[in-house]
C-alpha cells in the first residue's frame, strides 16, 4: 500500500508545479492565494456567515471548503479532492479570525510547501 506522502506527491506534483517558471511561481504564491481567499472566504463564507448568523456554524465552513475544492477542478477531480482538507483548514481559520488575509498567507505557505516538496 502506498504511503500518504507518496500518494499526495503523485497527485500534487504535476504540470507546472514540478518545473515552475516565474509566471507559475507568481500565480501559485501570490495571485491564486489572494484571489481565491478573497472570493471564497471574504466573499462566499462571509456572506454565508452574515446571512445565516452562524458565527461558529458548520455550514459556512463546509460550503466555502467545497467551493475552494471546486475552484481546483481544472486540475482534475483528484486535485479538487486533495485540496478539500486544506480548504476546511482555511475556512476554519477564517471562521475564527474573519481575516481573509491570514487565509491568503496560509494558502501561500501551503502552495510553497507543495512546490518545495515537488521540486526537491
Amino acid at each position: 500500500m502506498p504511503s500518504i506522502a507518496l500518494l499526495s506527491s503523485h497527485l500534487v506534483c504535476t504540470g507546472q508545479v514540478v518545473a515552475p517558471d516565474a509566471a507559475a511561481l507568481a500565480r501559485l504564491l501570490l495571485l491564486a492565494p489572494l484571489l481565491e481567499e478573497w472570493v471564497v472566504r471574504a466573499g462566499l463564507q462571509e456572506w454565508m456567515i452574515r446571512r445565516t448568523g452562524a458565527q461558529s456554524g458548520a455550514a459556512p465552513v463546509a460550503w466555502s471548503a467545497a467551493a475552494f475544492a471546486l475552484l481546483h477542478l481544472g486540475s482534475g477531480w483528484r486535485a479538487a479532492l486533495l485540496v478539500l482538507g486544506p480548504g476546511v483548514v482555511l475556512a476554519l481559520l477564517y471562521q475564527r479570525s474573519r481575516d481573509w488575509r491570514l487565509c491568503a498567507l496560509l494558502h501561500c505557505g501551503m502552495n510553497a510547501l507543495a512546490l518545495v516538496g515537488c521540486v526537491l
